[in-house]
């Protein structure tokens, strides 16, 4: 103690030159460990550079800037994906899936069905004996599998939309539509009512299968294809088989409806269309160059639904 009385002033320079140099080590210290993180980051974004550098294309220099045309191109497909979802507007469900209940959808249903029925027998479009656009085994329902309410109500909103354009293109007959199973009831409905497929999702759209069977002449074939590529609605034609259709017994020679014999009936002289001529035949009077027969059609069309925008 009386040494550091005698040298107090060099004690406190020294304790001061000690903290003074502990904390010049530590500004040291920080100063390195800045640099060194500093110099990995520049090592970081020099390799970045070379790795862009050395893609294709290429980002870019001054006069070309890539990285600005490519935001510029992904502005055009916006507005061009913008544009074309004109034409790929949704069917209404039915009824709206807000907050639905069984109830609604059996009342909503049962009018769907018979409005569809009112309007085939309102333009002759024949249909099968109680059809059920279907849904058979729905129609027989009051109450319906948790969850099921909201895709069935999409769907018979889908399959409405589909039977517009048919009856507006005045087929000869729908003798069947079908849909992808979307609730636990569809697994005791009739096998008719189903298609083996399922939805598809991708990146912008979820696309739902329907298969639609119909007998008509190539003119009303003509007019479905053609009402379905100027529907508003998603509508893809994905696949087409047409065959002959099966002839009925009112269409079977020498048959009458229940398989009693037919009187026999005369031939009228066939009548020529407009813009082809009627050519002689091998004995005499005229031969038919157009004859056409009635077509049995499947089409397998997607309903296209775009996704939300994120």
């Amino acid at each position: 103690m009386v040494w550091i009385k005698r040298n107090l002033f060099f004690v406190i320079g020294a304790v001061v030159a000690l903290a003074l140099l502990v904390f010049a080590s530590y500004y040291n210290y920080t100063g390195w460990k800045h640099k060194v993180t500093e110099g990995e980051n520049l090592n970081g974004k020099y390799e970045e550079l070379k790795r862009l550098n050395n893609q294709n294309p290429h980002p870019g220099f001054a006069k070309v800037d890539n990285i600005k045309l490519a935001r510029e191109q992904q502005k055009e497909i916006r507005e061009a994906l913008g544009k074309a979802a004109e034409y790929f507007q949704a069917p209404s469900a039915i009824p709206s899936p807000k907050n639905i209940n069984s109830s609604q959808f059996t009342a909503a249903l049962r009018e769907t069905i018979n409005q569809l029925s009112r309007e085939a027998a309102g333009v002759s479009v024949q249909l099968p004996p109680d059809f059920k656009f279907s849904f058979s085994q729905q129609f027989r329902l009051l109450t319906f599998a948790r969850g099921s309410l909201e895709p069935m109500a999409v769907q018979l909103g889908e399959i409405k939309a589909l039977c517009d354009v048919l009856i507006k293109a005045k087929v000869n007959s729908l003798d069947s539509i079908q849909r992808s199973r979307v609730s636990p009831d569809d697994d005791a409905g009739p096998q008719t009512d189903y298609i083996q497929l399922a939805a598809v999702t991708n990146n912008l759209a979820v696309l739902k299968p329907y298969q639609i069977t119909f007998r008509s002449f190539s003119y009303e074939i003509a007019q479905v294809l053609a009402g379905f590529a100027n529907s508003p609605h998603g509508f893809i034609v994905r696949g087409i088989n047409v065959e002959p259709a099966p002839a009925t017994a009112l269409e079977q020679p020498g048959t009458a409806p229940g398989g009693a014999a037919s009187p026999p009936v005369a031939t009228p002289r066939p009548a020529t269309a407009p813009g082809y001529a009627a050519t002689p035949g091998a004995r005499g009077g005229s031969q038919t160059v157009l004859n056409e027969k009635q077509l049995r059609v499947t089409l397998l069309v997607q309903v296209v639904r775009l996704l939300p925008k994120k």
